[in-house]
Parts: C-alpha cells; sequence; structure tokens
C-alpha cells in the first residue's frame, strides 16, 4: 500500500496576506466593475434599438468618437466649472461671446495636434525634442507638470465638495483620499481599450450642465444676443477672468493629451513601430479624426457657454457675484433655479472630476517622458513603464497634498492659469511651425488659413498670459 504524503499545511502569514491581496484587489476592481457593466448595459441598449437609417447614422458617429471627445470633455474640469460660474455670477451674460470666439482657436489647434499625431507616429513632446529646441522643451514641461498639479490638487477638492452636497455627512479629507487612490488604480491597472471607454462614457456627464441651466429658464434671447454681440469690461477682474478662461479652454496639457491619445490609438491598431505609425496616412482616417475633435470642442465650448448663462441668469440678477468653486455654485444656484439644477450641478462636478484628473496627471507624464526618451504610454503595463506610472503617481501626490497645506482654491486656479498662460504660447509655436513643416507632415501639412489661425491663437494666449501678470501684479 502506498504511503501517503503529508499534506503541507500554509503558514498563517501567507493566508493573511493572500486575504490581504485579494481584498486590495476587490477594493481596486470595485469603480472598474461598476463603471463597466454601466458600458455594456448601455452598448446591450444601443444594440437591441432597430437599426433604422438614422439610428445607423447615430451608432456609427457614436463609434467614429475618441481622443477628440474625451479631450474636449475633460477640458471643463471641476477649475473650469468654477471660473465659469465665476465669471456668470459677476459679469452676467456679459462674456458668453468668449464661448464663440474660443470655439474655432481651440479646434483648429487641437486638429493640429490630433494631425501631428496621426501622420508622425510619435506625441507632441517626442516631436519637439526631434526637431527643437530640448531646453525650452524641458523648461515647458516643468511649468506644465506644476500647472498640472494646482489643478489636480483644485479638482480632487471639488470633487469632494461635489459628494458632500449629496451627503454632508461625509469627511472631506477621506473623500479627497478616495478619489486619489480610485483614479491612480484605474489609470494604472485597468487595461487601455477599457479604459479608453471608461473616459467616452463619462463625457457624457457634461450633458447635466445643459440640462441644468435649461430648467433654469433663463432669458434665452438676451443670452444669445450677448454671445452674438461681444462687449469687453476694462477691469483687473474682468482681464484675469478672461485669462483664466483663456487658460483652461486652451490648455498646454490638451496638446500633449490628445497627441499621445492618437498615437495610443495607432497601438491598438496594431501599428506598434515607429516606421509603421509613419505609414501613409489614409483620408479617411483624418476625415474621422476631424469629426472626433471638432465633436469635442462643440461640447466643451457648449458646456462653457451654459455653465456662464446658468451663473450669469440666474446668480447675478439676484446679486451673488463672488464664486470661489464649482460646489459654491451649485449651492447657491438651488434657492433660485430648484433641486434638480443643484443635483445636476453636483453630480456634473463628480463626473468631469473623474474624467479631467487622468488627463492632467497623464499629459504631465507624456510630456516629461517622451522629452526625456522614456517609454512611455497606458497601453503598457506597470512594469514596463515605471518612470512614466511614476510622474503620474507623483502627479497625483502633489494634487493631493495641496488639499492639506491650506491652499486657497481660487489662488490655485490663478497660478495654474498663469502658468498655462506662459506656456501655451511656446506650446503653439513649436505646434504651428511642426504642422507647416511639409518634410514633418508631407501631404497632410497646414492650410495657409489654418497656420494663420494657429498664429492669432498664439499671439491671443501670449497676450493673455502677459495680461494675467500685469493683473496680478
Amino acid at each position: 500500500m502506498a504511503q501517503q504524503k503529508p499534506e503541507q499545511s500554509t503558514p498563517d502569514f501567507l493566508h493573511k496576506e493572500y486575504s490581504a491581496d485579494s481584498l486590495l484587489m476587490k477594493s481596486a476592481e470595485m469603480p472598474a466593475v461598476a463603471l463597466d457593466r454601466t458600458v455594456q448595459l448601455s452598448n446591450q441598449i444601443l444594440h437591441a434599438v432597430p437599426l433604422g437609417a438614422a439610428t445607423k447614422r447615430a451608432k456609427n458617429y457614436w463609434y467614429m468618437l475618441g481622443p477628440g471627445l474625451t479631450t474636449g470633455a475633460s477640458d471643463d474640469d471641476p477649475s473650469g466649472i468654477a471660473t465659469y460660474s465665476q465669471t456668470g455670477a459677476q459679469f452676467g451674460f456679459g462674456f458668453l461671446w468668449l464661448s464663440l470666439w474660443t470655439f474655432p482657436l481651440m479646434s483648429a489647434v487641437q486638429e493640429m495636434c490630433a494631425r501631428i499625431g496621426l501622420v508622425t507616429g510619435r506625441g507632441l513632446a517626442g516631436n519637439i525634442r526631434a526637431y527643437y529646441s530640448r531646453r525650452v522643451l524641458r523648461f515647458c514641461t516643468f511649468l506644465l507638470f506644476a500647472a498640472n498639479a494646482f489643478n489636480i490638487g483644485a479638482d480632487l477638492g471639488a470633487m469632494a465638495k461635489g459628494v458632500q452636497l449629496l451627503n454632508p455627512h461625509l469627511r472631506f479629507w477621506w473623500l479627497v483620499i478616495a478619489f486619489a487612490v480610485i483614479s491612480l488604480l484605474l489609470q494604472i491597472f485597468t487595461p487601455y481599450v477599457r479604459y479608453a471607454k471608461y473616459l467616452k462614457w463619462l463625457a457624457l456627464v457634461l450633458l447635466s450642465y445643459v440640462v441644468s441651466s435649461i430648467l433654469a429658464h433663463l432669458n434665452w434671447g438676451q443670452a444669445l444676443h450677448s454671445t452674438l454681440l461681444p462687449s469687453i469690461h476694462w477691469s483687473k477682474e474682468s482681464l484675469l477672468l478672461i485669462c483664466a478662461i483663456l487658460g483652461t479652454t486652451i490648455s498646454p496639457y490638451l496638446f500633449f493629451w490628445q497627441t499621445s491619445k492618437v498615437v495610443e490609438e495607432q497601438f491598438l491598431q496594431g501599428k506598434t513601430t515607429l516606421k509603421e505609425r509613419q505609414s501613409a496616412t489614409a483620408p479617411a482616417e483624418v476625415k474621422s479624426m476631424r469629426i472626433d475633435v471638432w465633436t469635442g470642442m462643440l461640447l466643451s465650448n457648449l458646456v462653457m457657454f451654459f455653465i456662464i448663462a446658468a451663473c450669469g441668469g440666474v446668480l447675478f440678477p439676484h446679486g451673488v457675484t463672488e464664486i470661489t468653486s464649482a460646489a459654491q455654485a451649485a449651492e447657491a444656484l438651488r434657492p433660485f433655479a430648484g433641486n434638480a439644477t443643484y443635483f445636476l450641478f453636483a453630480i456634473g462636478i463628480i463626473g468631469t472630476g473623474l474624467l479631467a484628473i487622468p488627463v492632467l496627471a497623464g499629459s504631465s507624464s507624456y510630456a516629461i517622458a517622451e522629452s526625456l526618451g522614456w517609454r512611455e504610454g497606458l497601453y503598457r503595463g506597470l512594469n514596463q513603464a515605471y518612470a512614466f506610472y511614476g510622474i503620474i503617481i507623483i502627479s497625483m501626490l502633489v494634487g493631493l497634498g495641496l488639499n492639506f497645506v491650506g491652499l486657497d482654491p481660487i489662488k490655485a486656479l490663478i497660478y495654474s492659469a498663469v502658468a498655462n498662460g506662459l506656456v501655451a504660447p511656446f506650446i503653439l509655436f513649436f505646434i504651428v511651425r511642426l504642422s507647416s513643416n511639409k518634410k514633418v507632415m508631407g501631404h497632410w501639412v497646414n492650410r495657409k488659413f489654418t497656420t494663420f489661425v494657429g498664429w492669432i491663437t498664439t499671439l491671443v494666449m501670449a497676450t493673455a498670459g502677459i495680461a494675467a501678470i500685469v493683473a496680478l501684479f
């Protein structure tokens, strides 16, 4: 009779370690699983709808959208919402015209960025590093990192305040830490294919601001008049707000994110080498990219319009002219516009923060990694790009820390706007030069009018940056 081997018992400490690892993994999975199930349910509903001609066009249009939509949507982060809310509260409908004027400037720049990524197969920082000054690039990426860290800090705080609007009993500090951890876990451990879908669906949360403005019963005739007939209020406060709006709409972090996301999409298509990505770009690819980019920028500017309109049409007439955060805007709107507007504003703050924070941290990491020649990309695993993910973690920790040192959120926004104002003209210079260079872009070089719009945007951002510095000092 064969002798049975004695069973080997697993030490208690290994059981405990395994249990702790399992608990940590389950905790990390929870937000991703919830979002994944929502996406799956939405897709099931889409597939269940009878396919008429209009439905088919709508579905094809939705599937065409990607990096451009998420880039435009991330522009309306909680910090931007606070800026737009303050603009409406302080000046009424007076600056609604900015949403009309920033749309073509923003769209032209982001299209140039996307086209650079599509044709060259490299991110923006990688192209600047290859063709221009590395010293200037490193200076710009340092300022970009600082500006993004301030924005991340302000957005984390705003999201925590947004949750407290729905449940005042939850502690602010725990909420800030929880949002930072959730955002990091999603960026690092969620496969990029799935993560890109999450960001795309999160963009739809911006529609809450459109609905909330409609429910506020505004004077739309007056709003349209102010949009089409610009008026400028010459004062220190108005200059700072204009600079802040330009800084939060035509932001350097969007330039780097847009270009790098286009390159990541090429990786997903199997173009893993630079030579494959630089192969002939099909007209259909450029057409899809343009639809995607212009849709994203249109959504961004529409949301900007509706937030300024809501606060300008409700708060300004009632004498509520000081708004220091997105959460305060929601609270101020509640007595005059009702609970529906209040809750939609609160939900929008949380959703836009979840969308914008990864873009802010990711753009810093893309810019720094590409400028220094490190491995980069969210499609890579953690152990394949330690330095890239390290920058994301550091960005989040710096932003998180700003909430514990008592930094005034309005000062954070101002510092961020000034940093963006300093960086944007330099980066815009390189974007216009690269996209106008036939040796770099080949057949897809800028048209003359696109180049003209690019230089106008550069001049506007340089002027805004100088004006912000003068207004501050």
